[in-house]
């Protein structure tokens, strides 16, 4: 609750007003988009020094998985050809006019941010950044889904390093087969607009509490919206199950994916995703996943499954009848 209120608090304070100079990695699940690329753009305009670490492929629904293998040379191209096969399994992006800004990791979300800290932010600016944010998604994080999301997989791990962490996710309207969305504009301004308001919080100090991550959701028309304090809750946008005939069962959004991709859905078993048609209870009308389809929604989320204090006595609780350590 006290982070629930302190998101609302912040968001009193959102203002045009200029922004510090801060040291920024971009992060995502999808590789190189048209969401990374107008993000970047913007928080360069306003002054940022902004590093872009992403994986190779769309890596989305990777959650925190690690990649264990080392990373040999490319077999393929990654996505809009940010680099070529036969290229090393890490390191700049070779498509031109991106410039020198940009990186690619043949692996996990996880795996791409490590990139960006442990490696191209140390030769860049000898620590870690100010900020890591993790997205715009192409697709918006909402409910029990999120759990399994790389964009918020790669913002919590940089969360668990103790550094101030977003995770950003849009429409799936913001996706496409190349870097020229219109969405995305709008999308990285409005992102942009975020971090200059952490900048008048935090008086150019740490841009987030310790242990506090964020996980903000855009609605599918993000021109002329604006933010809205929301919690993550229980209700859910989405409906998960598994099928044994994914074709057969495929939901209007499903289909939708796979146009905006290019893929077929294989007349085979696995997940099955379409739009819940429940409506929100009482309370749940401030739960993301019913907010953000009206306002920006920006959801407080702990750093990691650590509990409270408050869970830690629960647990003392149903441990009551046990021997106890001393």
């Amino acid at each position: 609750m006290r982070y629930l209120c302190a998101t609302a608090a912040f968001l009193a304070f959102i203002a045009p007003v200029a922004a510090e100079a801060r040291n920024i990695v971009i992060t995502n699940d999808d590789g190189l988009t048209s969401n990374v690329v107008a993000l970047y753009k913007a928080l360069k305009a306003d002054g940022h020094d902004v590093i872009v670490s992403v994986p190779c492929q769309n890596q989305s629904g990777m959650g925190a998985a690690l990649g264990l293998r080392p990373l040999t040379p490319l077999e393929s191209a990654c996505r809009n050809n940010a680099a070529n096969a036969g290229t090393s399994g890490a390191g700049p992006m070779t498509r031109d006019g991106l410039g020198s800004d940009f990186y690619y990791v043949n692996s996990t979300p996880v795996m791409a941010v490590l990139y960006g800290l442990d490696i191209v932010a140390m030769k860049r600016w000898g620590r870690a950044p100010d900020l890591v944010l993790s997205g715009p998604n192409e697709g918006q994080n909402v409910g029990a889904i999120a759990i399994s999301s790389g964009t918020i997989g790669a913002a919590q791990f940089a969360a668990l390093r103790g550094l101030p962490a977003i995770a950003l996710s849009a429409g799936q309207n913001s996706a496409g087969s190349d870097l020229d969305n219109a969405q995305s504009p709008t999308i990285a301004e409005k992102s942009a607009e975020l971090v200059r308001a952490l900048d008048t919080v935090s008086k150019g100090g740490r841009m987030l509490p310790v242990g506090l991550a964020l996980n903000i959701n855009f609605p599918n028309e993000a021109k002329g919206t604006k933010f809205c304090a929301s919690k993550i809750g229980t209700f859910n946008a989405y409906t998960l199950a598994f099928s044994e005939n994914m074709a057969a069962s495929a939901s209007p959004e499903m289909k939708e994916m796979a146009r905006t991709y290019k893929m077929d859905i294989p007349a085979l078993p696995g997940l099955s995703l379409g739009q819940n048609p429940a409506k929100p209870s009482a309370d749940q009308l401030q739960d993301e996943s019913f907010l953000h389809l009206t306002c920006i929604a920006v959801s407080p989320m702990q750093a990691g499954y650590a509990g409270d204090n408050r869970n830690i006595d629960q647990v003392r609780g149903i441990l009551a009848g046990l021997a106890l350590a001393k």
